[in-house]
């Protein structure tokens, strides 16, 4: 069995009842993540999604806590995570560990908040971090204090530059898949 495994963080409908919901960058992401769940398979890497569940769009009544419709359905695991990152109160680690898995691949939504979050949390346990950037979404954002628009892009950038070297190797999709 593979030492790696892909995380598929937040790729769920909830996210399209959001106000800040664009399709700008979604093709790209949705070419890119459905190309490494698809490579994950060929090379028997385990896939894990996780969906976040809290209120509104986001709770388990709301029917929305599901994958996005366009989502290939392979996957090993799902685990439900409360918080930003993907090992608070979820078994995840338990799940990883017990299957000797060292290596995250971290993908999905929210480039900045839960993928981002949980690369750091996950190299902090010890595990290696691949954060395929190309292969997470998130949306433009305005800062509080300056009301400065940061675009996806520029956030994205930003995430790349806190993580690397520190926290995660930054990685493309077409990079990803040729490693496996």
């Amino acid at each position: 069995m593979s030492k790696t495994a892909l995380i598929v963080i937040d790729v769920q409908q909830s996210f399209l009842h959001r106000p800040f919901w664009v399709e700008d960058d979604v093709p790209e992401f949705q070419q890119n993540i459905s190309q490494l769940i698809e490579a994950c398979v060929a090379k028997n890497v385990p896939i894990v999604r996780i969906f976040h569940v809290s209120s509104g769009v986001f709770a388990l009544e709301s029917g929305l806590v599901i994958p996005l419709d366009w989502l290939p359905p392979q996957h090993d695991v799902v685990f439900h995570k409360h918080v930003h990152n993907a090992f608070s109160d979820t078994g995840l680690d338990y799940w990883l560990r017990k299957r000797n898995i060292t290596k995250l691949l971290i993908t999905g939504i929210r480039t900045e908040q839960c993928c981002e979050t949980t690369a750091r949390i996950g190299s902090d346990m010890g595990y290696e971090v691949d954060f395929i950037s190309d292969a997470t979404l998130t949306f433009a954002m305005q800062h509080a204090q300056t009301g400065r628009i940061l675009s996806a892009a520029e956030i994205k950038e930003r995430t790349e530059v806190v993580l690397a070297g520190r926290f995660a190797n930054i990685v493309s999709t077409k990079d990803c898949i040729n490693a496996l």
